[in-house]
This record gives C-alpha cells, structure tokens and sequence, in this order.
C-alpha cells in the first residue's frame, strides 16, 4: 500500500512541480536506488519485462528508479528529461489478470521512453489497452491489482487511474493525491473509449444515474481494508495547509507523517491508515514504507530527493541528479537477505532498532538527521542559484552527501545498541523478531 501526491506550480513556493511518494511493501523487500544510463538498442527486438516481453525501442531515456530487487519495473523514478512517476495498487471489479505488465513496468517504460507527462500518460494507457495489467506483484505472498499513477514533469501532472483496461484521467490543477483507491468521479479530461457504454453493459452503471469511474469499478472490500481513505485524506490535509509555499522538505515531512499534529506516534502505534507505514504481525498490517522519494522538478537541473531505504521515518533523504554521470557511488546489490555491501540493508539496521528504541531515537537521532538534512537541502540551494556550478559539482555533492550518510550509520548504531528500550506492543515486537530472523540482519 502506498502514497503519491504531486503540487503543481501553483501550489508550491517556487512555482516548480514537486511529486512525492512513500512505497509500501513487504517488510523484508528491499527496494534498490538503481540509475540506468541512457542506450541505444540497435536490432534489439523485444525488452523483457517482470512477466512479459514488448517491442523495444532504439533509444532509451537515462533514468533513475526505485525498484523491488526481483521485478523489472519500479515502484517510483524519474528521467532526464524531469519526467517523475509514481503509482498506486487499486482493487476493482475488474478481473486480475495471471500475467501482464504490472503497474511497475508501465512506469519504467514510461521513464524510459517519455519526454513529457503528457506523453507517459499517452503511452501508458496504450500499454494498458494492449497488454492489458497481469501478473503476482507481491514478493512472498501473491498480490494482485490494478494501478493508478501520478504523471508529472517541469509544467504539469496528471493522474490516471485504471480497472484493467478501462481508465479516465485527469490534469491536475494545484494537489493533488492517490492513495490504494479510485478517487476520480464525475470529472475527468480523457478516458478509454466507450468506458460508460462498457460500465452500464457490466451492470455497474445503474439506468438513471451518471457516470461515476470510482462509484462504477471500485471494489469497497479491499479499498476498505487497505485504509487508503484515511491515508489520502490526510496527505490532502497536510499538504494544503502549506498550499502556495509547498517546498520538497515539505514533502519529506508529509511522507514521515503518523497522523497526529499533536504527537509524534510511536511505530508500533501506527497502522495501515498512517503515511509513513509500519507492519505489524495484525493481517490489517501487512505492510511496511520501504522507500521514499520526492521529484523536484524545476525546468533546468531537477534534483531527486531519495532515501534508498525503509522506514522514512529513520531515514535521510538524499539529492540526485540525471545530468549525464553514472550514479555509481550508491551501494547497492540484488539480494533477499541481509547483505552487509548493500545500503538498503545497511540502514536496516539502525532501522530496525529505531523502533523499538523511539524515544531515544527520536530525542537524539532524529534531530540530527533533521539537521543533517537541513544542510544538505541549503547547501543545494546554494549550489543551484550559484552561475558556475556545472555538472561535475552537482555530481560530486550528492557523492559527499551519500558518503557522509553512510559514515553516519556506524556512528548511530553504536548509539542504538546502547540505547534504553521503549515500550512497544508484543505484536510488533513478534513480527519484527521474526522479519529479522528471516533476512539474518546480525543486530
């Protein structure tokens, strides 16, 4: 279960185009920051995808994603070109197919192929009528859904939402957010053909009434369970508050959100109706914010902010930049469990023992890594207004921002080890004991 939410210019203080998402998946699944440079293909017919295969174009865009270590696709990224996607899993009426693309291959298609989100949002609905969405997306229990996706680039956004291959979208005007349900009704600016003829031959538009895409495809069951109402009522209420003066470190803090602006709640204390998402051993709490990323899509050099890692709420964010330079200094390596060279699992560590040592975390570390980050997005700033700076700088300061992350992590995990316990529920600490096991994390 996951969250996107985009802030067009009108909304934003700069008058740039800021998309945001946390991804929700399973505890154990890592989700790897991965550049792709861009390619030519020459007689390359077909490119595989997680389940299926499609014709391959010449060149590819240069692209950066954030992506499960087994699938094709991604869960979020950008491209060169200051194109940002993310998407949703929305539960229809509409029948899950075996194979297919998932929602995560239309994405990296759409990022590798695409200019504009205009464009990506063209080419995925062509995706989506002609191959149609298919296949298991979860990683040790089966998953199966349809997808909604937030298209955005240097002048506009757009939301499409989907019930296999049947959809509508809609331009978006100031916020915008989805969450894991249909949220478009009446209005929209495109759809596929003959959706309303489709939905009354169904039996899902009613004779009498209008046509209403969430009304008709929904399906209230897992829509319900997946708490997605809460989540994009709150996203919405956070982000307007700030409507007009929106910055990307606004976005972090909205995707570290556990729904109070009172407290700051503890993780065990969360559930699925919370932005930064914590799993618990409860089946209404099957999953965990394994990744976070914000787009800050200005018209010349955007800077990607990411985490590269779980639990936004312990994480850094960190800037990165498509200008042409492989980001090679980023650990990270294909794996299931526990590797020591891999940064995702690196942070698992402090991580996992954040949460169950919060008010120590949140009284000593966290400010740090607020401040850390604090310096980090003036210091951006800075490079960004500067005339001189070239490619090479901005490369050479994300390197020094990664690097100081990960020195960092040694110096926290000593702290942790020697850091009181809170008090957290027995579920959470059942469910995380065994996570830990499973991946053999040595904490």
């Amino acid at each position: 279960m996951c969250d996107t939410i985009v802030a067009t210019g009108k909304a934003t203080a700069d008058g740039t185009v800021i998309l945001a998402k946390n991804s929700d998946r399973e505890a154990n699944e890592a989700q790897l920051l991965k550049y792709i440079a861009r390619r030519s293909w020459g007689n390359e017919t077909t490119v595989q995808c997680t389940y299926i295969s499609v014709p391959q174009v010449k060149k590819t865009n240069e692209i950066l994603i954030s992506t499960p270590f087994w699938m094709w696709g991604c869960e979020m990224g950008a491209n060169e070109y200051g194109l940002a996607i993310g998407n949703e899993a929305v539960f229809t009426k509409e029948p899950y197919e075996k194979t297919g693309l998932l929602g995560m291959d239309i994405m990296r298609l759409a990022l590798e192929r695409c200019n504009t989100a205009y464009d990506a949002l063209m080419l995925s609905t062509e995706l989506i009528e002609r191959y149609g969405q298919g296949g298991n997306a979860g990683m040790a229990h089966k998953l199966y859904y349809h997808n909604s996706f937030i298209f955005a680039d240097t002048k506009e956004a757009y939301v499409l939402e989907t019930a296999n291959k049947h959809w509508v979208a809609i331009k978006v005007d100031g916020i915008r957010s989805i969450s894991n349900g249909l949220t478009i009704e009446e209005e929209f600016d495109y759809s596929s053909k003959g959706i309303e003829d489709y939905a009354r031959k169904k039996g899902y538009l009613k004779k009498g009434t209008s046509f209403n895409f969430k009304e008709c495809f929904s399906d209230s069951f897992y829509t319900y369970f997946s708490r997605c109402a809460l989540r994009q009522s709150r996203t919405m209420h956070c982000a307007l508050r700030y409507s007009g003066s929106i910055t990307p470190q606004t976005m972090c803090a909205l995707l570290r959100d556990h729904g109070s602006d009172q407290e700051y709640i503890s993780p065990d204390k969360t559930d699925m109706g919370t932005v930064c998402m914590h799993a618990s051993l409860l089946p209404t709490r099957p999953s965990q914010s394994v990744a976070a990323f914000v787009a800050h899509l200005r018209k010349d050099t955007p800077v990607f902010w990411a985490t590269g890692s779980s639990g936004t709420c312990t994480s850094v964010f960190m800037p990165f930049y498509l200008i042409g330079k492989e980001i090679d200094y980023f650990p990270a390596n294909e794996t299931s469990t526990y590797s020591p060279d891999t940064y995702w699992w690196m942070h698992e560590r402090i991580h996992r023992q954040a949460i169950f040592k919060w008010d120590y975390f949140q009284k000593t570390i966290a400010p740090t890594i607020h401040a850390l980050e604090n310096e980090f997005f003036k210091k951006e700033n800075e490079l960004y207004k500067n005339k001189n700076t070239r490619a090479q700088n901005y490369f050479d300061f994300s390197k020094q921002c990664v690097e100081k992350v990960i020195q960092l992590h040694d110096r926290w995990e000593r702290e942790l080890k020697l850091a009181p316990a809170s008090n957290t529920r027995l579920s959470f600490k059942l469910f995380w004991n065994n996570q830990t096991k499973k991946a053999r994390i040595p904490i």
